[in-house]
Parts: C-alpha cells; structure tokens; sequence
C-alpha cells in the first residue's frame, strides 16, 4: 500500500485561494504515482482556538473535535502545507492546526507549497518551518514557492503551473517519499 500523504489547506478566510491550488497539486502528485493522496482542508474541520484543557503531549483530548483531528493526522505518512502568507507570517489557523495535537505529528516529513506577492510566501514559509521541527516533523528545505500566484489562476477558476513549479513539485514528491521511507523505520519504535 501506498504511503498516505495530505495536502493540507491551512487558510480559512472567504476569498482563500489555497484550495484551487491544493487541488493542483493533488492531481499533479496522483499522477507522480508516489502516494495515496488527499486534501485535508482546515475550513472543513472546524477547529476553535485551541481549547483543550490538557497538554497536547497527554493525549487527553476531551473534545470531539479534537479526536476527530488526531484521528486524522494519524492516518497521514507525510504532508504538504498549502501556506498564504499574511502579514509575513503563516495563517493563524495552521499555528492553531499543529498546537491541538503533538505525537500525531512526530517523525514524518513535511513540505510548504508557498504562494504570495512578490515574495511567494517564503517569510511565512521560513517561519512554518521552525514550527514544524519543534514538533518533531521533518521539513524540508525543498519547497514550492508561487510569486505572484494570482497571475496562475486561469479565468475558469484553475491553478496553471509553469516548468519551474512542476520541477519544483516532482521534487518535493521525490524527497517527500525519501524522508518519509527513512522515518517509518523511526515511528515503528
């Protein structure tokens, strides 16, 4: 079987463009053949501010949505980010996402698909990076970064890549697979 990998939406805000783009990358790492892939929209899980009264290290989630959010990320072998940035930072929500769990998220890699004005994202991505280690995932120093991603989004409502995006993508779905083959020998012990 296939290792699992989410692309994780991390924006919630009404006008997001992060979903279209996750399904562009959701297509292109289907068709890459490397895993079983899936969307996991943050909007969709309907995650307050982190309001569990137990460390996330404890495991003692008292609240559904909380369980239904371990759940889902145990499911997962590796993750790509889908990151806007805001203010030169990563969406609270994505911050909030990562806070509610802990072992979930330990030894298994992690990739940002970034996207942005001029900049692509990359501050916000920079900054997601160091969160992801403190949880003991893998970041890649690969990534996908989008300048000015608003000009790749088709009249018809599509993400469009160019050559450098694709190769950017295929990258990351190769060292993803990488990581993620190493790190299961980790996560068995």
């Amino acid at each position: 079987m296939a290792p699992k990998l989410f692309t994780i939406v991390t924006s919630t805000r009404p006008g997001r463009k992060g979903p279209i783009m996750a399904q562009w990358f959701h297509d292109y790492a289907t068709a890459h053949g490397g895993f079983e892939n899936e969307i996991v929209d943050l909007a969709d899980m309907g995650l307050p501010f982190f309001n569990e009264p137990n460390h996330p290290r404890m495991q003692k989630y008292e609240h559904e949505h909380t369980k239904k959010w371990s759940a889902k990320i145990k499911e997962a072998d590796a993750f790509v980010f889908m990151m806007p940035e805001y203010n030169s930072f990563p969406p609270a929500e994505f911050t909030n996402a990562l806070d509610y769990l802990f072992y979930e998220w330990n030894y298994k890699p992690a990739a940002i698909f970034s996207y942005g004005g001029v900049s692509a994202g990359t501050r916000s991505a920079q900054i997601a990076r160091l969160h992801l280690a403190s949880m003991r995932m893998t970041p890649l120093p690969e990534g996908i970064n989008v300048p000015n991603f608003a000009a790749h989004i088709s009249d018809e409502g599509k993400f469009v890549a160019n050559e450098l995006i694709e190769a950017s993508a295929k990258t990351v779905l190769d060292e993803l697979k990488i990581w993620n083959e190493g790190l299961q020998v980790i996560r068995k012990k």
